[in-house]
């Protein structure tokens, strides 16, 4: 999977030659900063491909349970870490003044908003502060956090550069946008074909060298900005055809129309449609978040996005529709909506995974109280609820049991999350009410009065 990429820039002060041929025979050292749902997977790969990699992270507790084996990750096993680490091919460590023994430092840390829905860079440009005093001739630095078209070029180079080093000369930038998509069986880090801008020839080159030792197949594109972009449409490209449906939901259920029956009709035709699905409300670290990037960057070009901010707009909304619907279900059962116990299935943002980064069920749980319910939740990926930037009051609380005493003791369940390993038979046989906003008990093959969907 080597790349034969030929270079030519001129006269640039390291001897690509030789770093192109050290990468295609696994003998530099990668450093991964921001160990979590894509920093591990991506070390772990690098690990398999056999390199040697060295994580960091600034929380130091995490570095010490990786570096005694733990994946920290429900999805990843524990085992694939362990035996990186008995190997001697993977180490963690919260020392940054280390940025200097990897040859090529990918950057995996968070792009979150701010409470104003603009790009919040802060942990992207804290991390380029940090490795500008390391940083040294013939390093290659990737950034892979999702951000807007340009980053890379305005505010990683001029970081670096004040160093006195010259991007494509002395290092070399790169920016290749993660596509994790944690849980996925089917898709893992190595499987997912990797786009790969770069700050010039050399550093296209190279990045692109480097991970074509790590995945199925490289897509070298024209530049950073490029690279950047292509991550943007992909998820803006989700969002949109998620308010769709959304948005498709709340029309045809006002006309007694189930709108799974008719995507499931729909999706039989064998061109001209792709089937998305609707639900709570948006969540993950990518599709609720990566639009309004774009949209605050377009501002500066006098360009309004309207498709993708009424798209965030109709998304954004239907925790709110959700808590209606529960809300009439309940009063129609005969109990007043305020005062009732409602049993939350599910706080992770999707089935099978116990990540809850921008979860739709933490703004459910808070809408649910602020109309005077009551409200628990059980999930099996996660026991407790962490802290998280936006939901604080909720820290701490943690799953209930999930049997039939406990089921009958609540006035509704609202299913959140369809984890597979739930068992819906029971909570439908057991629960006075099931509201369902996953299609999970039609899955299942279950029907009757007291299933609603939202």
């Amino acid at each position: 999977m080597g790349s034969d990429r030929a270079v030519n820039v001129g006269a640039p002060a390291v001897d690509i030659a030789d770093l192109l041929a050290r990468i295609q025979a696994r003998k530099i050292r990668i450093g991964i900063i921001g160990l979590g749902y894509v920093g591990i997977p991506l070390a772990l790969t690098a690990v398999k491909a056999g390199f040697q990699v060295l994580g960091f992270d600034i929380n130091a507790p995490r570095v010490a349970r990786l570096n005694q084996g733990e994946s920290l990750i429900k999805h990843v096993p524990d085992e694939y870490v362990a035996q990186a680490v008995r190997e001697q091919k993977f180490e963690a460590t919260a020392d940054f003044s280390r940025l200097g023994e990897p040859d090529a430092i990918l950057i995996c840390v968070p792009t979150p908003l701010t409470k104003h829905q603009e790009p919040d860079l802060s942990y992207v440009e804290n991390t380029a502060h940090v490795i500008a005093p390391c940083l040294r001739e013939g390093q290659i630095v990737v950034l892979e956090s999702t951000t807007y078209p340009g980053t890379t070029d305005e505010v990683l180079r001029p970081i670096f550069e004040a160093t006195g080093l010259k991007s494509g000369k002395d290092f070399f930038l790169a920016f290749s946008p993660e596509r994790e998509d944690p849980g996925n069986p089917d898709f893992g880090t190595s499987a997912i074909p990797k786009v790969v801008g770069g700050d010039g020839p050399a550093a296209l080159a190279l990045a692109d060298a480097l991970y074509s030792q790590l995945v199925v197949k490289t897509v070298p594109v024209s530049s950073t900005a490029t690279a950047e972009a292509v991550k943007l449409t992909e998820n803006i490209f989700r969002a949109v055809n998620i308010a769709l449906v959304n948005e498709l939901k709340v029309v045809y259920a006002a006309m007694g129309v189930d709108i799974w029956e008719v995507i499931d009709a729909a999706k039989t035709k064998p061109f001209g449609f792709m089937p998305f699905y609707p639900g709570p409300g948006l969540g993950g670290h990518c599709i609720p978040i990566d639009p309004f990037y774009l949209t605050w960057k377009a501002r500066e070009y006098d360009i309004a996005t309207r498709f993708i901010e009424l798209a965030g707009q109709i998304n954004t909304r239907m925790p709110y529709y959700v808590v209606n619907k529960l809300a009439e279900a309940v009063d129609k059962g005969g109990k007043p909506f305020t005062g009732s116990r409602i049993l939350l299935l599910g706080v992770a943002y999707k089935k099978n995974v116990d990540d809850m980064r921008e979860s739709p069920s933490l703004k459910l749980m808070e809408l649910i109280e602020a109309r005077g319910a009551q409200v628990d939740y059980h999930d099996p990926y996660i026991p407790e609820i962490p802290r998280t930037r936006k939901h604080a009051d909720l820290m701490g609380r943690r799953s209930v049991a999930l049997d039939a005493p406990t089921l009958a003791a609540y006035d509704a369940v609202l299913i959140a999350t369809d984890h597979d390993n739930v068992d819906y038979r029971l909570v439908v046989d057991n629960a006075r009410l099931v509201v369902d906003t996953r299609n999970a008990c039609a899955r299942a093959g279950l029907s009757g009065g007291r299933i609603v969907k939202a």
